[in-house]
């Protein structure tokens, strides 16, 4: 039996996924690594642990009993996006990457916003946000410029760990659109962006398809990662993107709820002139000439690790959600908005804190657990109605992550997205997007659909109850002016937090 492996490196992590040819995980492994948090607000790590611990990682793999290492044909990746690695003219970082989550860049982002003005969304589809790469160059550019006199080239996490197993230079598209330098629909880095920020062109990589082969294993590596010379290299994709492709969202209609600590809907797109004003992200899709549009809620599972942490320390999830299937939709009129960290779409605000609306002497505690759940999931369904107002059609989506893990939750999600919701057999996430990657440019399959056919698995399936979703449509409603009414109120509670 023939193998590709899928890497997916994390934040915390980097994930190794062994897969045969019948979509069949074989074997994994992982490694963690630090983050460092010099400052609030920072986030970096050192881009060589990515390197250390993915070569740890393979050697685990190819050495497990009952695997012939001389099958796997070949590796690609999937990477956590927008991180910043600067390399100088022998090609090794001087510094520290910095990180997506890191929120350093507030001024440099309101610099890009000023300078590009209405070109910023119209060339790279995306708001200026701290997380993209753009301001974390002009970031090290203003605040250690002995540092950046150095750089010759900027890297993502995933290309940098790419670069170091191959010698080769590259980036993705999916992973370029999160840097706010790549014409997103024109697929080139964006002469007007570079420019403005007088940056030279070669301060850019290549840009390649994510099923492109890049190249081949240096020998160092091929030695102490046990993979065979013969292993073909692909670029690979976005976290984000080689979800999707995990999921099997490789179609028009087809869209991907994921609740994590935060949570994404995102949604196929072919048409590369759909305009969203910047109120969703737009990106690069792993497959070739297509897209993706997605929304963020930055508390979606942490709001209910949060709601455990503090009201139910001592219980599991499945004891906290006991009954929590009896509450008739709406929670007898409690209402829940998941903005404990601020939120993303459609109001990236980092000052708006959480609300729970409606309590009365009524209320147990399993009414407040299913408002969080379905709080949640409102935000969530902001984006899917922006989505659906701009034409786009969202009638089934691929349901991950925690949210899919309960079966009430499922059906909250069907009756609030109004749309067929769908769980996995095989959830892997974006390893197993990269597995596919890795198996598509290896000429398994001719279409990353036809490998998905094949690799993705579907599970339960729920259909949304009318009078459920007539219910929560009026909730919605609700839920939508929440925002509003409270945002002064937050602004000026702002400096009493601790």
């Amino acid at each position: 039996m023939s193998y590709v492996i899928g890497i997916d490196l994390g934040t915390s992590a980097v994930k190794v996924l062994l897969v045969d040819k019948n979509g069949t995980v074989a074997g994994e492994a992982s490694r963690s690594y630090p983050l460092f948090h010099e400052h609030t607000g920072w986030s970096e790590q050192r881009a060589d642990d990515w390197v250390e611990g993915t070569v740890e990682a393979l050697r685990e793999l190819t050495s497990a009993a009952g695997i012939d290492a001389g099958k796997i044909e070949g590796i690609s990746f999937s990477g956590q996006m927008h991180g910043l690695v600067l390399l100088d003219g022998d090609g090794n970082p001087i510094r520290n990457a910095i990180l997506w989550n890191d929120t350093r860049t507030t001024g440099q982002c309101r610099d890009i916003e000023q300078k590009l003005g209405d070109k910023l969304l119209s060339i790279t589809r995306n708001p200026a946000l701290e997380g993209f790469t753009l301001p974390k160059i002009l970031w090290v550019r203003e605040n250690e410029p002995e540092a950046f006199a150095k750089a010759k080239l900027f890297l993502l996490p995933k290309d940098y760990l790419r670069y170091r197993l191959t010698g080769e230079l590259h980036m993705d598209y999916s992973d370029a659109a999160g840097t706010l330098l790549l014409d997103v629909a024109g697929k080139a880095w964006s002469g007007e962006v570079l420019e403005a920020f007088e940056l030279p062109a070669s301060f850019c990589p290549p840009l390649v398809e994510s099923h492109g082969l890049v190249g081949n294993l240096l020998p160092e590596f091929i030695e102490s990662t046990g993979l065979p010379a013969t292993t073909k290299v692909f670029a690979g994709g976005a976290d984000n993107a080689c979800g999707a492709i995990g999921s099997g969202i490789l179609s028009e209609g087809l869209t991907l709820c994921s609740i994590g600590t935060s949570g994404v809907i995102l949604s196929y797109e072919n048409d590369k002139s759909k305009d969203f004003a910047g109120k969703v992200h737009f990106f690069n899709h792993g497959k070739e000439d297509s897209f993706y549009v997605m929304g963020v809620t930055l508390a979606a599972g942490y709001s209910l690790s949060w709601f455990k942490k503090t009201f139910a320390p001592n219980e599991s999830f499945d004891q906290l959600l006991e009954g929590v299937g009896g509450v008739k939709p709406g929670a007898g009129g409690l209402l829940f908005t998941p903005y404990l960290v601020g939120e993303r779409t459609p109001h990236p605000d980092s000052v708006i804190r959480a609300s729970f609306i409606g309590i009365d002497g009524s209320h147990e505690r399993i009414h407040f657990a299913r408002a969080v759940m379905e709080g949640i999931t409102f935000s969530l369904n902001e984006s899917v109605d922006m989505f659906r107002k701009a034409g786009k059609k969202v009638d089934t989506i691929i349901s991950i992550g925690g949210g899919a893990q309960n079966p009430v939750w499922l059906q909250m999600q069907a009756d609030i997205f109004d749309a067929k919701v769908v769980s996995l057999a095989n959830e892997q996430g974006p390893g197993l997007g990269a597995a596919m990657l890795a198996a598509y440019g290896s000429e398994w399959f001719e279409s990353l659909e036809a490998c998905a056919d094949k690799f993705v698995k579907h599970a339960e399936s729920y259909s949304p109850n009318p009078e459920a979703v007539a219910a929560y449509a009026g909730i919605f409603n609700v839920y939508q002016q929440v925002y509003e009414q409270t945002k002064s109120l937050n602004e000026a509670l702002a400096p009493y937090r601790g």
